[in-house]
Parts: C-alpha cells; structure tokens; sequence
C-alpha cells in the first residue's frame, strides 16, 4: 500500500468520524485545522512525487557498479598473471630437471669410459706382465730360442 492510499484511507477515517459527530456541533477551528492539515499533506506529498530523482542516488548506483567493473578486471587481470607465472616457474623447473637428467646421464658416459679405459690399460699391463721377455729383450729371445732348436 502507497504512501498516498494509506493518506487518503486516514483521510476518509477523519472525515467519516466529522461526519458521525454530526449531531454534536464540531467546532469551526478544528474543522478547519484539519483542513489545511490535509491540504499540507496533500501538498507536500504531491511536490514529493513529482520532483525529480536526485543524482546522488543514480551516481552511488552507478559507482558501485563501476567499483564492481573494476574489481573483477582486477580479479581477471591478477589471475592472467598468476596463471603465466605459475606457468613460466613449470616450464623452467622442467628445463632444470631434463638438464639435470642429461648431466647424470654424461657423467655416467664418462665413468663408463673410465672404466673402458682402465680397462684397457690393465689388458695391457697384463699383457706386458705375461711375457717372459719384455719387449726390448724379445729380439735376442727369438735369437736363443733359434739357437736352442
């Protein structure tokens, strides 16, 4: 129920009830009290009506829409950064552990090469250790061993 529907239903009470004390006299002063009391009322209701909206109500509206607005680019915005940074850190931890990978995998390489190496050298020194004669001497054994046939 609007303002002015509640107004005019009091407004029909008081005159309902002037008119139920029409046997006893109502006095002039009061009748016309209340009259200019409705006729303020109607007044100023009327100018409360048609006067125009203010603009602290539209610009509040609008400025929380636009706080809003930019609160959400903010969220986007700090996401979209989030996102690549998260993205940028995985990419360089996958580099560091694939050049970690290929580090252990070349020290292996050469390990096993030492290895082939020490390997070899101990073939030789085997070699070496099982002639009878060194090999400066091996010329003047297959001169004795000529000579013992």
């Amino acid at each position: 129920m609007s303002g002015m529907e509640r107004l005019a239903g009091k407004r029909e009470e008081v005159e309902g009830a002037a008119e139920l004390d029409a046997g006893e006299p109502v006095d002039a002063a009061l009748e016309e009290a209340l009259t200019n009391f409705r006729m303020s009322v109607h007044a100023w209701s009327d100018a409360a009506l048609s006067r125009p909206r203010t603009a602290a109500q539209v610009v509040r509206h609008r400025s929380w829409r636009l706080a809003v607005g930019w609160a959400l680019a903010a969220v986007l915005m700090v996401g979209g950064l989030s996102g690549g940074m998260f993205e940028r850190h995985q990419r360089i931890e996958r580099e560091r552990i694939a050049a970690a990978a290929r580090l252990a995998e070349q020290q292996k390489a050469i390990r096993e090469q030492q290895a082939m190496d020490e390997n070899d050298l101990l073939a030789a020194v085997d070699s070496d250790v099982s002639r009878e004669v060194p090999n400066a001497m091996e010329p003047l054994a297959q001169l004795g061993a000529e000579g013992a046939k």
